[in-house]
């Protein structure tokens, strides 16, 4: 019998991550299928009972689940640090992962780009931005959180410890101090054309991540190539924290190459 794995989401049309494991799926001749559902945060509990009940493999949660997931899975310590969910194995229960911080970290060093005792600006204090958060503190690096609700940021950063949180206007004071700006909000995703960060508040030894990828350059990330700074997509994030999940659900070697392949496909590369 086909095993059926998901991502849930709102929105959810944007999401390559259906194309990316059916293509890994089928490089190793496994009989399983992978789906894409809109799902908002009130209905999240019955989708996880409902894919629980229908004998799913797993599932990957996106904007807005991820911490309201944490209170209908069992997290691995991780997560339940992290306190946001992007990943859930069925084999024994409801058991919640967080693999975007991996995701995160891994595309950052293929970029040649150090972390450690790095300067860190993270846009944003959601699931995925307490993910990276928490990652890149325990690399080493400096953090900082800036979100357009200054007391989540700051709440963010007093959990991770030696953290500062900010509102967005911090960006307006400059980056100089910078290495590293990493978007997590939404703000360019799909066909909005929005940034949080122009070429004139940027510098060029600075390293811009964008976890959006789709489109590939968002409009961040054109910014940062105006300004002569890194950019780096979120391609790589996507396939990164994919493979991880790939691995909890199957516990086989994900094929990154093919997996990789196809969303630049996709997205036309």
């Amino acid at each position: 019998m086909k095993k059926v794995f998901a991502v849930l989401g709102d929105p959810i049309e944007h999401s390559l991550s259906p194309i990316m494991h059916n293509s890994a799926f089928e490089a190793l001749d496994m009989d399983c299928t992978y789906h894409a559902f809109r799902v908002g945060k009130n209905d999240l509990e019955n989708a996880l009972q409902g894919a629980k009940a229908m004998g799913f493999g797993g599932l990957n949660l996106t904007v807005p689940l991820k911490e309201t997931a944490l209170s209908f899975v069992d997290a691995d310590p991780l997560a339940a640090k992290i306190g946001a969910i992007n990943t859930i194995d069925f084999k024994d229960g409801i058991k919640g992962y967080n693999t975007d911080g991996i995701g995160a970290k891994r595309t950052i060093e293929d970029e040649g780009v150090e972390i450690k005792d790095k300067n860190v600006l993270i846009l944003g204090a959601g699931g995925a931005a307490r993910a990276i958060a928490f990652t890149f503190a325990e690399a080493g690096a400096r953090v900082n959180i800036a979100n357009r609700t200054p007391e989540r940021a700051m709440q963010l950063a007093a959990e991770i410890g030696d953290a500062k949180g900010y509102g967005l206007d911090i960006v307006d004071k400059g980056l100089d101090e910078i290495d590293i700006l990493i978007n997590t909000t939404t703000v360019g995703l799909g066909h909005s054309n929005g940034t949080l960060v122009s070429a004139e508040q940027m510098h060029s030894d600075l390293a811009v991540f964008d976890i959006v990828y789709n489109p590939l350059m968002t409009k961040l990330l054109q910014e940062a190539e105006t300004a002569g700074a890194r950019h780096i997509t979120g391609i790589m994030m996507l396939v990164y924290q994919g493979a991880e999940a790939f691995r909890i659900w199957t516990g086989r070697e994900p094929p990154i190459e093919i997996m990789k392949r196809t969303v630049m496909e996709a997205l036309d590369i």
